[in-house]
């Protein structure tokens, strides 16, 4: 009996590693989705709390909306255009001049100047790894470039 049960825990053993492997792997990979429509953006405003949304455009590889919050401030915001996340003046970095360098440089870009936090986000000239001179704009907490347009 023990010898018939034996393939059966093999099995669910190979088939469970198996799962958590797709799973794992599935975690790994960054979500893809497509961009945010400016419909879209000014629904996602609007649900976080924002009031009196208007003048939604596209400019730089970000969206960008001015918005009057829960409190009545008037406020520039700049929301990246896949994942939704929110910036603006409000928004503090977590992160320093020297972090988001070295950011930048692990990623392969060189050449970086003009580096300043404005808006919520860090941003920056720099070079490709190609060559190519572009503008980045930069997460003020985590360090990813969350807009590369060319300069």
């Amino acid at each position: 009996m023990t010898s018939k049960l034996m393939p059966r825990t093999l099995l669910f053993g190979a088939l469970l590693a198996a799962g958590l492997a797709a799973t794992a792997q599935a975690q790994i990979q960054k979500p893809s989705g497509d961009p945010l429509t400016s419909a879209q953006v000014q629904e996602l405003l609007t649900a976080k709390g924002f009031k009196k949304v208007h003048d939604v455009k596209f400019e730089d590889g970000l969206w960008e909306a001015d918005a009057t919050s829960g409190d009545g401030k008037a406020l520039d915001l700049k929301i990246e255009p896949v994942s939704g996340r929110i910036y603006g003046e409000q928004t503090a970095s977590r992160l320093s001049e020297a972090d988001i360098r070295a950011a930048l440089t692990s990623n392969g870009y060189s050449k970086i100047h003009d580096l300043k936090f404005e808006g919520g986000l860090w941003e920056a000239k720099a070079q490709q790894s190609t060559g190519q001179d572009i503008k980045v704009h930069v997460d003020p907490n985590d360090g990813l470039v969350v807009s590369a347009q060319n300069d």
